[in-house]
């Protein structure tokens, strides 16, 4: 009996890490921080955009505003949102289930897309980096 166990262990112990993913901290790792103020617009520059964001760890939540023509037209692309960041990667998404963007950021920029139905390219820039006031105080 004790031979069998041994037998056992060591197959699991051989055999377990090829099951294992290979990229499992990639998509753990925190590697940016987007909180803040970040205004842009898609990339033909037709509809402006503002997002205002608070991260704690991997998870942020904040502001999605359409500013001037275009998406501003949609009130109901307008709310709350809940994002998750992944690496270099913010996905998210309006609470109210309208619309979903994931933005690849770098330093004070973000490039990606947001979409209702189908997507848009996105730019923002970040113009604030100060965490926004809580609800309380908007």
């Amino acid at each position: 009996m004790n031979t069998i166990a041994r037998v056992v262990l060591v197959a699991t112990l051989a055999l377990g890490p090829g099951c294992a993913k290979s990229d499992w901290i990639q998509q753990t790792l925190v590697t940016v921080d987007v909180t803040g103020v970040w205004v842009g617009s898609t990339v033909k520059g037709d509809r402006e955009v503002q997002l205002v964001l608070e991260q704690q760890g991997p998870q942020a939540k904040g502001y999605f505003r359409p500013l001037g023509p275009g998406l501003a037209t949609h009130p109901w692309f307008e709310g709350p949102i809940e994002g998750t960041v992944a690496g270099d990667v913010f996905k998210f998404r309006l609470t109210n289930g309208t619309g979903v963007g994931e933005v690849t950021v770098s330093g004070d920029e973000m490039k990606g897309h947001v979409a209702v139905g189908s997507p848009l390219p996105i730019f923002l820039r970040r113009v604030d980096s100060s965490a926004p006031p809580s609800p309380q105080q908007r």
